[in-house]
């Protein structure tokens, strides 16, 4: 674990599971009459994604896809590609991916591009943290549950060179860290 002298609590624990409450209350609601498959987008979006599933009051598929970007060789930087595609099959279903934060867009609209050819019913994307600033594309987000603007946060899925994933609330970090 990161030492908390070193960074300031952004959402707690307690408040963050609030919120995921909240939010697997209005899923419920708005999918009670559909078949819902939740997608995560690994690895950011696990412990959220897990939260998530729980506070869901419907029965529901689960599935993975994980992202990369290309290698900085290739002189394509922040082109990305799906390193671990779906299991299931999405044609008819509804699917709700589940993002840990959302910045520009960019990726997350890639990826909805990339199921919405897959035909599903419906795709709409939850994300526990959004920042309409830097958003350059429109993506189809239902449902949010916070707000946050430019600072760097790590925590609740969230790392810096893959350390503070575990950190059981978000933090903010300086720009250095």
């Amino acid at each position: 674990m990161m030492d908390p002298s070193q960074h300031k609590i952004k959402y707690s624990e307690t408040k963050i599971q609030h919120r995921i409450e909240e939010l697997g209350q209005e899923i419920s609601r708005d999918y009670a009459d559909n078949d819902l498959i939740l997608v995560s987008v690994l690895k950011g979006s696990l412990y959220f994604f897990a939260d998530l599933t729980r506070a869901i009051k419907l029965p529901v598929q689960l599935d993975f896809i994980a992202i990369g970007t290309y290698p900085t060789s290739t002189n394509q930087k922040g082109i990305v590609r799906i390193t671990k595609d779906l299991d299931l099959e999405i044609t008819g279903k509804h699917v709700l991916l589940v993002e840990d934060i959302i910045r520009t867009g960019m990726t997350t609209g890639y990826l909805v591009q990339s199921l919405q050819a897959r035909m599903p019913a419906s795709i709409k994307v939850c994300t526990l943290l959004l920042n309409p600033d830097e958003q350059l594309i429109n993506v189809p987000i239902a449902y949010c549950g916070f707000m946050i603007s430019e600072e760097r946060l790590i925590g609740y899925g969230m790392d810096v060179l893959e350390k503070g994933r575990n950190i059981p609330y978000i933090a903010e970090i300086s720009k250095g860290s």
